[in-house]
């Protein structure tokens, strides 16, 4: 195996957003990212209460520290979204596929009460794999 297989097994729900299980092959590198909320280079909250545009800059600060590691977003293999119990994700989730260009890494989504940096609405972590 020579390259990362994303697999939608039968048997398991088929979604255009996400996949279920991600095969890495030996030799890749493996990139891990923290939890990226929606604040600019000197951390300042950036969208106020606006949830699409929180995530704007969420998925821009995800892209920069894929980009730090060598990858993109064709690389994720996982993300892990946070949202703050009220937040609805349909303002959340177009404009993070669209961040996403058609990759369909495996998604986990949890609600969650609040984030460490006040006024966050969503943050958002991953893992990708870059084959040489």
């Amino acid at each position: 195996m020579t390259e990362i297989s994303l697999l939608r097994p039968a048997g398991l729900v088929h979604s255009p957003a996400f996949t279920h299980v991600a095969v890495v092959p030996p030799g890749a590198t493996t990139i891990y990212v923290g939890g990226q909320n929606a604040v600019d280079a000197e951390g300042c909250l950036v969208g106020g209460d606006d949830a699409a545009a929180q995530t704007e800059r969420v998925m821009a600060n995800l892209q920069v520290a894929l980009a730090a590691g060598g990858a993109t977003v064709h690389d994720l293999v996982a993300v892990t979204l946070l949202l703050v119990h009220g937040v609805d994700l349909a303002q959340v989730y177009p404009v993070a596929a669209a961040a996403l260009a058609g990759a369909t890494p495996l998604v986990t989504a949890v609600r969650v009460v609040d984030l460490a940096v006040a006024g966050a609405l969503l943050e958002v972590s991953a893992v990708a794999a870059v084959v040489r």
